[in-house]
């Protein structure tokens, strides 16, 4: 089986925002939407400052899908819009997509936005990838993991783009690559492990 993941090094992390602006223009999203975002002030993921005055350090959270092993939003989806594929990504059928947004309820990390409008491309402005679908008003988007990217064995683009590599992508299934060492350490964690969907984002220090 193949389980494809990120790891996010949080001693790394600057909270630069380049992977929500890389991530929003390789999947042209719309404007006021972002699917990847950097958290720093949510006491429940993030601490805002770490140490004593005058030795502080902000610890950023990048948040976006956690492409759980055991997703919320698929298991309240009324349509099977939502689904687990073969490389263990979850992902949007938007022809099923009904926009009654259970979806968004039921993910404990906030990670889906509400498509409001009708997509606007502007002709004169090249950018995104020209395989990543384009989606009508009114469903919910969110990560795909650049399903596009991915499919031709290509990083994510949130990946490549880090100026600090501070993210790692693979195969969690296959204990040779780098983000399964990672996810071994003990040091290694998960956001909101409690609920028991078992996200394949890895957060560490």
């Amino acid at each position: 089986m193949t389980k494809l993941g990120i790891a996010i090094n949080q001693s790394r992390c600057v909270g630069c925002n380049t992977c929500s602006v890389s991530c929003k223009m390789q999947n042209r999203i719309p404007s006021g939407m972002l699917w990847n975002r950097v958290l720093t002030n949510n006491s429940e993921v993030a601490d805002s400052a770490e140490g004593e005055y005058p030795d502080l350090r902000r610890t950023y959270t990048p948040l976006a899908c956690q492409h759980c092993e055991n997703p919320a939003c698929q298991r309240v989806c009324p349509t099977g819009a939502t689904y687990k594929d073969d490389k263990g990504r979850v992902e949007i059928d938007y022809d099923k997509c009904i926009g009654c947004r259970m979806c968004m309820a039921a993910c404990p990390y906030n990670a889906r936005v509400f498509n409001w409008a009708e997509p606007v491309r502007d002709p004169d402005f090249a950018y995104g990838d020209k395989d990543v679908p384009l989606r009508p008003k009114g469903v919910a988007e969110k990560c795909t993991l650049c399903k596009e990217r991915t499919d031709r064995d290509e990083e994510p683009m949130c990946v490549k783009c880090c100026p600090v590599g501070a993210r790692v992508y693979g195969d969690l299934d296959d204990p040779n690559s780098e983000i399964s060492k990672i996810a071994r350490l003990g040091t290694a964690k998960v956001l909101e492990e409690h609920f028991g969907t078992k996200p394949q984002v890895r957060y560490y220090k």
